[in-house]
């Protein structure tokens, strides 16, 4: 999914205002902590502002052209999965992404480096085992939420994230790379970024709710 409106993302600068950054459907003019929309058909991630995106939140608005990328974020500390398990999907580094295409109807997994976000192959039958065992990922939205497999050890990490976050973490991690592994800038870069998404996770998170 390349995305001229996370072009920002893709090229590893941050997210600020740009003087006369507008909405892609309307032409309004857009602050800086604007939303997103997905066009379905294209493949392309839109900036939009508060009143377009609200006509997509529904199924079927634009005959499911579109849809609106929402702002949830979820962290679940007791996050369930095994080395076997991170072996079975086959995966070369410790950092994944993973979406349902729904024109498709299979998830597809992307991994992060300095080239960009790269495809790989997912065995669905192992990847079912993982959403089957962690209810906290497992109603993701198909093309605009994506879960995020973070690997240290033999300890493994999951998030729900909207699928711009994920562009914003490969523009990160492509403006920082160095050498062969990355360097210590892109992974305190990695790490922030995901310091931030607990953070809004927990933001969000209803009270008395400890899941």
């Amino acid at each position: 999914m390349t995305a001229p409106g996370l072009r920002r993302f893709i090229e590893g600068t941050r997210a600020k205002v740009v003087p006369g950054e507008r909405c892609e459907m309307c032409a309004e003019p857009l602050g800086p902590d604007h939303s997103h929309v997905a066009d379905l058909k294209g493949r392309t991630v839109m900036c939009a502002c508060r009143a377009c995106y609200l006509l997509f939140t529904r199924d079927g608005a634009a005959q499911n052209r579109y849809r609106a990328i929402p702002d949830r974020y979820r962290y679940d500390p007791e996050f369930r999965m095994t080395p076997a398990q991170w072996d079975e999907l086959g995966v070369p580094v410790n950092l994944i992404f993973v979406f349902r295409n729904a024109e498709q109807d299979r998830h597809v997994a992307f991994y992060p480096g300095p080239a960009g976000a790269t495809e790989s192959m997912l065995p669905t039958e192992a990847w079912s085992e993982i959403l089957a065992a962690n209810a906290s990922v497992a109603d993701l939205a198909p093309d605009v939420e994506a879960v995020v497999l973070r690997r240290a050890g033999d300890r493994f990490e999951g998030y729900l994230v909207p699928i711009d976050a994920c562009y914003e973490l490969v523009g990160r991690m492509r403006m920082n790379w160095r050498g062969f592994d990355g360097g210590e800038d892109v992974w305190r870069e990695v790490d922030a970024f995901f310091d931030r998404v607990v953070e809004r996770a927990e933001d969000a998170r209803p009270a008395g709710d400890e899941a």
